[in-house]
C-alpha cells in the first residue's frame, strides 16, 4: 500500500520527561514510567492542550477478564483507575480531553467539575452501557454548539461519535489580540469505532460519516480549525489510515478483513493491490452506495504525533507511536489525533516504549488506569499568513 502523502516540515526535537509520581513509587518505577515531551520548532501564542483518551469502561473490563489476567486485580478496580487516572489527567495540564470507552460519566463528571472542568456525554445505543465524552476547561473555553452521531441510524451498528464547537474565552492571560481571542474557536470530534477486525465495510462507513459531518460542521461555524480524537480500531499500516490521511481510498484494492490493519498488530507487511469482491451491502455500508468503490473526505488532516517527528524506539514507519494499547491479546496503535492545517502541534508526549511496556506484562498497571495510553498533544492556531501550504 502506498504511504499518503504528507507535506514536508523541518522540526526540532526537544524532550522533556514527565514521570508517573505516585505516593511510595521507587525511582526504579518512575524511570521506566517515564513519558517524554517531544517538541518542534513551532512558536504561537494560541495554544492548548488536547489530550484523546480510552479509558477501558468498567463493564468492558469486567466482561473481558480473559485480557488482563496478567494484571493484579487491585489495578483492575474502577475505584484505583480512576484515581491513577485524574493524577496522570492533572500532570498535563490538559485544555480539552475527549475520553472513549465511558461509562461511569457521573463519576468523571463530578471528579473534573472540581479540577475545572465542564463536559457532555453521548452514551452507545444498543445494550452497551459506554459512549464518549468531551471535557473542556471552563476558564478557556465555552461550549458554543453540541451534535453528535448515532452509527445505528445509518445501519452501522451501535457505536457513536459526538462533536462540540468551543470558543475561547477573552479571560485568557496569556493572550494579547482581545479580537482575535474572540474569533478563536475550535469543532473538536471524538469517536469510538466498531472493533470487529473483520467489518472494514462498518468502520469505513463510520469514519466516512465522522469525517463527513466533521466538515459539514466546521464549513457551518465559519470554516473553523477541527481537532478529532478516538480510538479509530485501526493500525497506522492499514488502508483506513490511509484513507484519513489522504482524503481518498478505492476500497476495491482492498480486502474488508484487512482494511483496518488490526490483524497484523506491530507486523507491517505490504500491502499489494487486491481485487476483493465487496457485496452491494458491503459497498453500501462502507461508501453509502451500493455501485461506489470509491471514498473520498474534504477536511486535509494531519496527525499530530507525525507532525513532530520522535525516537524509533517510540515511533514506526508512519511516524504513529508503536502501541497505544497493550493487553495480553494485542499491543499496537489504534488511538489518534487529527488535526487541520490551521493549527499546528506545537508539542507531543510520547508513548512507552516497546520493552518497558511488556515489562507490565499488560495495562492497566500500577502506574496506568487503563489499557490504553492517553495521547497528549499541545496545539496552536496558525495565523492565515502563516500557515503551512494551501488549505
Amino acid at each position: 500500500m502506498a504511504e499518503p502523502s504528507r507535506k514536508k516540515r523541518k522540526l526540532g526535537i526537544q524532550t522533556q520527561p514527565i514521570t508517573a509520581n505516585l505516593t511510595h513509587t521507587s525511582k526504579r518505577d518512575r524511570r521506566h514510567e517515564n513519558r517524554r515531551w517531544v517538541f518542534s520548532n513551532s512558536d504561537h501564542r494560541d495554544k492548548f492542550v488536547f489530550v484523546s483518551y480510552n479509558i477501558l469502561g468498567v463493564e468492558n473490563a469486567s466482561n473481558h477478564q480473559d485480557l488482563y489476567f496478567d494484571v493484579i486485580p487491585k489495578y483492575m478496580k474502577w475505584e484505583y483507575r480512576r484515581r491513577v487516572i485524574r493524577r496522570e489527567i492533572r500532570r498535563y495540564s490538559p485544555s480539552i480531553l475527549c475520553f472513549q470507552e465511558v461509562d461511569r460519566f457521573d463519576d468523571l463528571s463530578k471528579m473534573l467539575y472540581n479540577d475545572g472542568f465542564s463536559g457532555v456525554y453521548q452514551a452507545r445505543t444498543g445494550e452497551a452501557r459506554d459512549g464518549c465524552a468531551i471535557f473542556w476547561k471552563d476558564e478557556l473555553f465555552s461550549l458554543v454548539h453540541e451534535d453528535n452521531i448515532e452509527f445505528k441510524r445509518f445501519g452501522l451498528r451501535d457505536n457513536v461519535a459526538q462533536f462540540c464547537v468551543l470558543k475561547m474565552n477573552g479571560n485568557q492571560k496569556q493572550i494579547d489580540d482581545t479580537e482575535n481571542l474572540k474569533a478563536r474557536s475550535i469543532l473538536v470530534g471524538n469517536v469510538h469505532v466498531l472493533f470487529n477486525p473483520s467489518r472494514g465495510d462498518i468502520k469505513l462507513g463510520q469514519i466516512r460519516l465522522f469525517l463527513d459531518k466533521a466538515h459539514t460542521l466546521s464549513q457551518t461555524w465559519g470554516n473553523i480549525p477541527v481537532i478529532l480524537g478516538g480510538d479509530l480500531n485501526s493500525m497506522p499500516q492499514s488502508a483506513i489510515y490511509q484513507f484519513i490521511a489522504s482524503s481518498e481510498l478505492n476500497i476495491q484494492n482492498h480486502e474488508r478483513k484487512r482494511i483496518s490493519g488490526q490483524i497484523c498488530p506491530l507486523d507491517y507487511p505490504r500491502f499489494g493491490s487486491q481485487c476483493s469482491r465487496w457485496s452491494k451491502e458491503e459497498l453500501k455500508l462502507a461508501t453509502g452506495s451500493e455501485e461506489s468503490t470509491y471514498l473520498r473526505h474534504n477536511l486535509k488532516l494531519n496527525s499530530a504525533y507525525y507532525g513532530v517527528p520522535a525516537s524509533r524506539l517510540t515511533r514506526d514507519c508512519h511516524g504513529e507511536p508503536l502501541a497505544t494499547s497493550f493487553h495480553s491479546k494485542f499491543m499496537g496503535t489504534v488511538d489518534y489525533i487529527w488535526h487541520t492545517d490551521d493549527l499546528v502541534p506545537v508539542k507531543v508526549l510520547e508513548t512507552l516504549p516497546i520493552e518497558i511496556l511488556k515489562k507490565t506484562r499488560g495495562l492497566p498497571s500500577k502506574m496506568w488506569g487503563s489499557d490504553h495510553l492517553a495521547l497528549v498533544c499541545e496545539l496552536a492556531f496558525v495565523d492565515d499568513d502563516l500557515r503551512l501550504g494551501p488549505k
